[in-house]
């Protein structure tokens, strides 16, 4: 039996909370942020607030204590990307030698450009200690997980070993693992598709059709894969589940919150108003944006989808008009 400690409880910490309970032969407790959260679920049997209708079984603990952390030989962070560093930084004293941390946040952070795994490792440097630390990824809705639909993701560290071991503790009847050792590209494929998803959605809130839908997609893997490799991922990568797998999900599923809070925009809403009717619930890509840029200019590359979702995200540019330049660019080479 192995003990493992899922950091956030929002519908995807929860979700992946219930898939591993759900597999058995292991001890789960949930931390929330705070110890009045953690009761609110306690207390209400389920997580009311991001996941309802999906009733946690007493062998769930809920907590809000750092210190619980302490107990657990996996640790799994569902912590929002925007909260990661401070969280993280409130945990890293409770950590010790010999645990494994797995990151199921799909990020980059914001001016330092680093992605989880990268903002976990800094956190933990300051305390002076040194972790495992891989990342979970793929196309995988939080609802579906915990419906206990199949679904399969990628688990990555730098070293295989420890990636096999994880992808033997939460495999299961409704989640298969398969492992990589390339921690770079399946981060940032899981990152940078929420993206594409907002444009896929600005698409279709301004009522455009499927070969738009597929010229944006296909190409939007093109910009991913570009910026993955120039920052040491490897092209094989994108092209499985943590690259195309997940974006095809998120830009096509109707689950997909970024692929929401991009047709609410080409619908001709503003974002403040519709991340306020979100309900408490993260929409990475919208932070995701900004931070993708800033790590393609660093590295020189060109992404023209994710510049333009800039402009729509930031500047409040016209979506009709995002889509007629990104169609009048200069003539390319597919490859």
């Amino acid at each position: 039996m192995s003990r493992i400690a899922v950091l956030g409880s929002g519908a995807w910490g929860t979700a992946i909370a219930l898939s591993l309970d759900r597999r058995g032969g292991h001890q789960i407790t949930l931390w929330a942020h705070s110890p009045e959260a953690a009761q609110e679920i306690a207390e209400a049997g389920e997580n009311t607030l991001f996941l309802p209708g999906f009733a946690l079984p007493a062998s769930i603990a809920v907590t809000g204590d750092c210190a619980a952390v302490a107990e657990a030989e996996i640790v799994v962070s569902v912590v929002p990307s925007e909260f990661l560093r401070a969280t993280m930084t409130r945990l890293a004293p409770h950590l010790h030698p010999g645990q494994i941390i797995v990151s199921a946040t799909k990020g980059v952070e914001n001016q330092t450009y680093l992605r989880m795994t990268e903002v976990i490792a800094s956190t933990l440097s300051a305390t002076g200690l040194t972790l495992p630390i891989g990342a979970f990824s793929g196309p995988s809705f939080a609802l579906e997980v915990a419906q206990g639909q199949p679904t399969a993701v990628t688990v990555a560290f730098d070293d295989a070993e420890i990636a096999a071991r994880i992808q033997e503790e939460f495999s299961s009847e409704t989640l298969r693992l398969y492992t990589s050792t390339d921690l770079i590209g399946v981060e940032l494929g899981g990152a940078l598709k929420n993206v594409i998803a907002i444009a896929a959605g600005v698409a279709s809130g301004v009522g455009l059709g499927y070969n738009s839908a597929a010229g944006l997609i296909t190409r939007g893997i093109a910009e991913i894969t570009r910026l993955a490799v120039a920052c040491g991922g490897q092209r094989e990568t994108l092209a499985g589940l943590s690259g195309v797998g997940d974006l095809v999900l998120t830009c096509t599923g109707s689950l997909s919150r970024n692929r929401t809070v991009g047709q609410e925009l080409g619908k001709g809403r503003k974002l403040p108003e519709i991340l306020s009717g979100l309900g408490g619930k993260v929409a990475e890509g919208v932070l995701t944006t900004r931070a993708a840029l800033g790590l393609a200019r660093k590295q020189g590359i060109e992404m023209p989808i994710t510049e333009q979702m800039e402009l729509i995200l930031d500047e409040g540019k016209d979506p009709l008009e995002a889509i007629k330049d990104l169609m009048l660019r200069p003539g390319k080479d597919e490859w």
